[in-house]
């Protein structure tokens, strides 16, 4: 008498049989990715300048700005987007971070918190794209929440204004956020001793 395989041993066997049957649908293993998937390349790439971003807009993000309700707020501070114990999603700042000279080797600026605070913002930006960027968008609360609530009262604010020139104005494609090409973001085109630009 031919006794009948347990139910473990039988289920078994049927993933089996079923795992051999996918493999011959094509793509070789089905459990995991197959293999003539490929990512596209990025279509962007874009950089946002370093040199702006260093004097018009980090200190935005750690100073105290007034807000549309009569107060003021620091993006950096505790209990918001600071790198130490904020609670405010991604945007991460370094309230400490010390100004880099922009003559300093590119692996010199990028081991600085300043870097480090760069990095983060344009984490929240779209390069070339103010409006599509959550650095923007959320202290305006358009289309988007924000824990911190509305900390600009209009894009005409000069703190949203500073934020979208920058967004919007990226390094030219193929170059890095280093590039000086970025420094007719000033006038005169010098991030020393030029204004920053907002149009």
């Amino acid at each position: 008498m031919m006794k009948s395989p347990s139910p473990l041993l039988a289920l078994a066997g049927l993933m089996l049989g079923a795992t051999l049957g996918l493999s011959g649908c094509g793509g070789g293993n089905p459990l995991g990715n197959p293999s003539d998937v490929q990512n596209p390349a990025g279509t962007g790439g874009e950089k946002l300048s370093f040199a702006y971003y260093q004097k018009c807009i980090e200190p935005l993000l750690v100073q105290a700005i007034a807000t549309p309700a009569g107060g003021t707020a620091t993006c950096a501070a505790g209990g918001c987007h600071s790198n130490a114990n904020g609670t405010g999603g991604a945007l991460r700042i370094i309230e400490t971070a010390s100004m880099v000279d922009l003559s300093a080797s590119a692996d010199t600026i990028r081991a600085s918190d300043i870097y480090k605070n760069f990095y983060s913002a344009m984490g929240a930006s779209v390069p070339g794209n103010s409006a599509e960027s959550r650095l923007l968008n959320k202290p305006l609360v358009r289309g988007v929440l924000h824990g911190g609530g509305q900390i600009l009262a209009s894009e005409n604010d000069p703190v949203a204004v500073l934020i979208r020139y920058w967004i919007d104005h990226p390094a030219p494609e193929g170059q890095d956020e280093f590039s000086t090409a970025t420094y007719s973001m000033f006038t005169p085109a010098d991030p020393a001793t030029g204004s920053c630009n907002t149009q």
